[in-house]
């Protein structure tokens, strides 16, 4: 029991890891804290999506996409909403990263409406076995 929760942590932490990573890449480059990392990362994934079930391409095209289609919108939060305020008080970059956030959000909400989707299943998912230790 406590081998399969320290492999649990150990998985859920590494991904806690990545976002704070990227949230650390952002503010040291830009220096705001951006609201809206999340909300991109939303935007990707309903694209990728899109392209698995609508367009019928694989998972890692779809991915590659994804990728550079965020990239463009990344481009584009940061020269409207961002740049701009880069020399203005402190506040002014935390409202409008707030703002870019809550604009991504119920766009989203107004085009994929709200419901739980998933993707496909792309390969066969197998399990490991190892003591009492499931891998997966």
């Amino acid at each position: 029991m406590f081998s399969q929760q320290l492999v649990n942590g150990i998985t859920a932490g590494g991904m806690y890891a990545l976002i704070a990573l990227g949230y650390t890449m952002v503010y040291g480059i830009l220096k705001i804290i951006n609201f809206a990392h999340g909300d991109i990362f939303m935007i990707g994934s309903f694209i990728g999506l899109i392209l698995v079930k609508q367009v019928h391409l694989g998972l890692i095209p779809a991915m590659l996409i994804s990728m550079v289609i965020v990239a463009f919108l990344g481009i584009i939060v940061e020269r409207i909403a961002y740049r701009p305020l880069r020399n203005s008080a402190k506040i002014a970059p935390l409202l409008s990263a707030l703002g870019v956030s809550i604009f991504l959000t119920n766009f989203a909400q107004l085009v994929w409406g709200t419901q739980t989707r998933a993707f496909p299943p792309s390969f066969q998912i197998s399990t490991f076995q190892v003591g009492t230790v499931a891998l997966s």
